[in-house]
């Protein structure tokens, strides 16, 4: 009896089939561009729209960081919509403006620093429709083993502004990470 998988018949072709799902699963990279047009998937991504996707994305991350430096939550939150919805690092959702910059105020006003000193930078920005940013921003802490976190920001235009509609911050431990454990096991 021969096993039938999206029309395969024979036992090779299934395996490399099996072969490439498990290849993709792992977070290598499965390229189809010489197998026909078998993926249908759009690219969402404008690249004519680049430049701007990278300025907008650059100016948040440089909002965020002088926001830090000078503990100023109003600056911090200056971008955000009035209905952002904001997903802390740990689980939480705040939404509004109003509750996060409530949530921001206080935090920066702490004698011990939430954040410590840190350095934001764009990992990646993308427009996947106009008037639509999706970016993803680190903040590395500069102190070796303080709290650091990556984000990830939707930006929509309204008007000729870019507001922050919505965020999900996620800690960074790297140590915890498949591909970093993925990539310790390939080494050893």
């Amino acid at each position: 009896m021969a096993a039938r998988v999206a029309g395969m018949t024979d036992i090779a072709s299934l395996t490399a089939k099996l072969t490439s799902i498990l290849v993709d699963i792992t977070g290598c990279v499965v390229s189809t561009e010489n197998e026909g047009n078998m993926d249908t998937r759009p690219k969402l991504n404008d690249p004519t729209a680049d430049a701007t996707t990278q300025a907008v994305a650059a100016g948040l991350a440089d909002e965020l960081q002088k926001a830090l430096e000078t503990t100023d939550a109003d600056r911090y939150d200056n971008s955000f919509a009035a209905d952002v919805l904001w997903g802390t690092p740990f689980g939480a959702l705040v939404i509004g403006h109003n509750q996060i910059n409530a949530i921001h105020r206080r935090m920066m006003q702490l004698e011990k620093a939430v954040a410590s000193a840190s350095r934001f930078e764009v990992i990646v920005a993308t427009s996947p429709a106009p008037g639509v940013i999706v970016t993803q921003i680190r903040r590395q802490a500069l102190d070796p083993g303080a709290f650091s976190e990556v984000a990830l920001y939707v930006l929509v235009e309204r008007d000729g502004n870019w507001w922050l509609s919505a965020a999900q911050n996620t800690p960074i431990d790297e140590s915890k990470s498949f591909l970093t454990r993925m990539n310790l096991d390939a080494a050893s």
